[in-house]
């Protein structure tokens, strides 16, 4: 009897070990995938870009941020 307690114990423990990893992992990759990232100009040029501020998009061309908006 104790022991059927101690194994339903552990296997609670993992199930629920389990989904936390799971859920945080999820919540990862929903913020890579869906945050649109800004740089300031600064950043840009640090990055080795070029802020194209006058163009359509305002977007950093090359470098690290190459494609991120410049904001």
């Amino acid at each position: 009897m104790r022991i059927r307690r101690i194994l339903a114990a552990v296997i609670a423990t993992a199930a629920l070990a389990g989904l936390g990893l799971t859920g945080a992992a999820t919540a990862t990759a929903a913020t890579a995938q869906g945050a649109k990232s800004y740089v300031t100009p600064g950043q840009c040029r640090e990055g080795g870009g070029v802020p194209a501020i006058n163009e359509p998009g305002n977007l950093c061309k090359g470098g690290t941020h190459d494609g991120e908006t410049v904001d």
